[in-house]
């Protein structure tokens, strides 16, 4: 993600995009989601939600984003309240400023993401990406596993060619050969498994967690922690019913986002679902990650973690 998208005067929008929600008396609770296999896609279409802050006042509206990075911009600048991310979204986020908080996690998914090929490729490892197209979403979870993958394999960033595209645009390249290899997630790693025979050459298993944090706005965590409070609640329920009912989930998923069941039951069973707390180790993950961005000077200053956690109690 550029700097671009946190431009000097987003924190005076996202102030007054808070301000219209409140004042209007709207007392909307706006969620993001991305069409893929989380939680959230199950939250969207039950009513759980609407259902714990309903006697606090709010109802929700829903919105939708190609990825994280896109989902935190809206949230600085004050269009979205609450939604999850991977890893990497946030770190680029404060690092430019932005006004968000992690306020909970799902257990780590390492083996919904992954590096692909295509079939037939000649690259059968990360030591064969050196000097290679590799197209993934700039400051997405992949595009750590993407560094930590190299790192591992004795090559630097500067040893591939990087292509930042979305999805969407990745997944069209992939299949007419314009890329050599796609850092990508379920349901899109599922699909290119499936449908067109993609072999993956690394995941996500001992490389990255790939942790899903639930992300608040601010002013939502600081002005409603009730609110933010249900908001959690209501994940942790649904993630209990998709945990115990993974193909009745994979069912729902495959009719939200158009793929067919056994896509979305792959995507489902290598998931894991539901909100926790966010724990020290897990911050501490989070800033082994920001490290290694700033390190390699792909953010522009160093990011204290443990400064952007929302604590659900008073100081």
């Amino acid at each position: 993600m550029n700097r671009r998208y946190f431009v000097a005067g987003s924190l005076a929008v996202g102030a007054l995009g808070l301000l219209t929600n409140c004042t209007s008396g709207r007392k909307s609770l706006r969620v993001a989601f991305q069409k893929g296999i989380g939680t959230i896609m199950y939250l969207k279409d039950t009513g759980i939600l609407e259902r714990k802050i309903e006697p606090l006042g709010w109802s929700v509206e829903w919105k939708e984003f190609a990825a994280g990075p896109q989902m935190l911009e809206a949230m600085n600048l004050g269009a979205v309240d609450f939604g999850p991310v991977g890893e990497t979204p946030p770190i680029f986020a404060q690092a430019a400023g932005a006004e968000i908080l992690y306020a909970g996690c799902e257990p780590p998914s390492p083996r919904s993401e992954a590096i692909i090929v295509p079939k037939g490729s000649s690259i059968q490892s990360i030591a064969d990406l050196k000097g290679k197209r590799v197209a993934f979403v700039k400051g997405s979870n992949v595009h750590y596993l993407i560094l930590r993958a190299l790192q591992t394999s004795g090559l630097s960033f500067g040893d591939i060619v990087p292509v930042y595209m979305t999805p969407a645009d990745a997944g069209t390249a992939f299949e007419r050969g314009a890329i050599d290899a796609w850092g990508t997630w379920d349901p899109y790693l599922s699909a290119a498994e499936l449908n067109i025979g993609a072999r993956a050459i690394a995941d996500g298993t001992g490389l990255a967690p790939n942790i899903m944090f639930y992300m608040a706005a601010k002013p939502l965590a600081e002005h409603d922690p009730l609110v933010l409070k249900a908001a959690l609640a209501a994940v942790s329920e649904a993630g209990r019913w998709v945990s115990g009912n993974r193909k009745a989930f994979a069912g729902i998923l495959a009719a939200q986002i158009g793929v067919s069941k056994e896509i979305a039951e792959r995507a489902v069973e290598r998931g894991e679902f539901g909100a926790g707390a966010i724990t020290a180790e897990t911050l501490q993950k989070e800033q082994e990650i920001a490290d290694l961005f700033y390190d390699l000077k792909l953010v522009p200053k160093q990011v204290d973690v443990r400064a952007a956690a929302w604590s659900a109690e008073p100081a």
